[in-house]
C-alpha cells in the first residue's frame, strides 16, 4: 500500500491509525502474518469500491460526449498485430486526424477499459467481455509452418510428430491454438517455448522446428512454408472493441471506423486465404 501511495511504510501505518482514531473503530486486525480487515474495514472497502466505480463511470460518460476530433486516444493490442498488421493503417489514421494523439499499448491481456486503461482494444478472442461493444473484423486463422524446404515428408499426425515443435508457454494456454497444440501435439519434442508469437516465428524461420502461427504473420514471410491448411480448432476471431460509454466519442468513433475498414480489407490474409 505504501508503494502504491508513494510513501514509506511508516507513513502508511500512521495514516491507518489516524483514520481509525477519527472513526473510533478498528479497521484492521494486526497479525504476525500481516493485516486483515475487520468487519468495519470490509464495509468501508466495499463502499470505497462503489465510489471508485461511480467516478470511473462519470468520467466515461463525460468523455463519451466529447465531440472533438482531437485529444488523446489510447489503443491496446498485441505485439504481433502491431508489428505485422497495423503499421500502414495507423500511419494513415494519423495523417487523416493529426489532432488525435495516439498511444499504442502492447499487452497480451485485456486492459480494463472500464478503468480507462485504454479507450480501444484490438484483440484476438472468441469471447469478448460483455462490458465492451464493437466489431468482429474477421476470423483469425492459424496453420502449421516450417522453414522453407524443411517441411516434413507426407501429411497427417505422424508426419507432424516426426519434427520438434516451437510451443506456446503456459501464459498463452487460454488460446484456442494452444489448446489444439496441447491436445494434438502434447507429446512432441519441444525445441522452444515462448509467450511471444514473433519469437516462435523467428525460431521457425531459423529451422528450429514446426510452429502453429497466425496466417497473417507467417504467410507473408517468404522463409516459411505452410505444412497444413488453416486448423479449424485453432481459429479465433479479431475484435475491435471499446466501452459502451465511449462509443459516441468522436475520436473513438473515427478510429473504430478507420481501423475497422482497413482491417476488413485484409480479411483474406487474416482468415488464411490471402
Amino acid at each position: 500500500a505504501a508503494k502504491a501511495l508513494g510513501v514509506n511504510h511508516s507513513t502508511a501505518f500512521r495514516r491507518i491509525e489516524a483514520l481509525e482514531d477519527r472513526l473510533g473503530v478498528r479497521l484492521f486486525e494486526r497479525h504476525r502474518e500481516g493485516y486483515a480487515l475487520t468487519l468495519a474495514g470490509d464495509e468501508m472497502r466495499a463502499a470505497a469500491e462503489r465510489v471508485d466505480a461511480e467516478i470511473d463511470a462519470m468520467e466515461r460518460r463525460v468523455t463519451g460526449r466529447d465531440l472533438r476530433l482531437s485529444g488523446p486516444l489510447n489503443v491496446t493490442t498485441t505485439d504481433d498485430l502491431a508489428t505485422c498488421l497495423l503499421g500502414p493503417p495507423l500511419a494513415a489514421f494519423q495523417a487523416a486526424y493529426p489532432g488525435i494523439m495516439l498511444s499504442v499499448i502492447l499487452d497480451n491481456q485485456f486492459f480494463n477499459l472500464s478503468k480507462r486503461q485504454a479507450d480501444v482494444a484490438l484483440r484476438p478472442t472468441n469471447a469478448p467481455p460483455d462490458t465492451l461493444v464493437g466489431r468482429r473484423i474477421a476470423g483469425l486463422a492459424f496453420a502449421v509452418y516450417a522453414a522453407r524446404g524443411q517441411a516434413p515428408k507426407g501429411r497427417g499426425p505422424k508426419a507432424l510428430t516426426s519434427r520438434p515443435w516451437l510451443m506456446f508457454d503456459d501464459s498463452l494456454s487460454h488460446l484456442a491454438a494452444a489448446k489444439w497444440l496441447a491436445r494434438e501435439q502434447g507429446d512432441a519434442v519441444v525445441a522452444l517455448r515462448s509467450n511471444n508469437l514473433l519469437t516462435l516465428m523467428t525460431g521457425a524461420v531459423q529451422g528450429m522446428g514446426l510452429a502453429l502461427l497466425p496466417c497473417f504473420m507467417a504467410d507473408p514471410e517468404t522463409a516459411l512454408e505452410r505444412v497444413t491448411g488453416p486448423v479449424t480448432d485453432a481459429q479465433t476471431a479479431l475484435w475491435l472493441l471499446t466501452h459502451t460509454d465511449l462509443r459516441n466519442t468522436q475520436r473513438v468513433r473515427a478510429f473504430m471506423d478507420h481501423m475497422g475498414d482497413a482491417l476488413a480489407a485484409q480479411r483474406g490474409l487474416l482468415e488464411g486465404r490471402g
